[in-house]
């Protein structure tokens, strides 16, 4: 007899992200994690996260599913970059089990930067996450010289 959790067992391995979803990046790993810009909807039908990190200069509105947030003002770095590495880490931990959502207000220069800083907790050389997040997540994430550094220095 197999020790299977509970459905509502936050433990419980939760249906992932399909890896052709708009937004959906792929780590070497495997795991999956959804990228998004918050300007824009939802499409209809898309699946809502379990989890999402928000990255956002002021508090986000209250959504159906646990979030967090960290200050993040748009084309800046993180106010707090202690609290942004452990919230990147509990992502990329939690992108195991869970659909993940990392967002900011338009989806590229902050998401894909945290994007890239997952990439590099996921084994990716941290001089090479950048161009992984490019390639496989948007051409035009991490828009602005400090948060190239920034990914090079998680």
């Amino acid at each position: 007899m197999t020790d299977t959790p509970h459905p509502t067992d936050p433990r419980r391995p939760q249906d992932p992200w399909h890896p052709t979803d708009p937004g959906v990046l792929r780590l070497p790993s495997g795991r999956l994690v959804r990228g998004r810009g918050l300007r824009h909807p939802l499409p209809p039908g898309a699946p809502t996260p379990s989890y999402a990190l928000y990255l956002l200069g002021r508090q986000p509105p209250p959504v159906a599913w646990e979030f967090r947030w960290v200050r993040w003002p748009d084309f800046r770095l993180p106010a707090d970059r202690a609290d942004a590495r452990v919230a990147l880490t509990e992502a990329w931990e939690r992108a195991a089990r869970e659909r993940v959502e990392i967002a900011c207000g338009g989806g590229r220069g902050r998401t894909g930067t945290a994007l890239a800083c997952l990439a590099v907790l996921d084994g990716v050389p941290a001089e090479e996450a950048v161009a992984y997040v490019r390639a496989h997540y948007d051409r035009r994430a991490v828009e602005t010289p400090w948060q190239r550094r920034y990914v090079r220095g998680f």
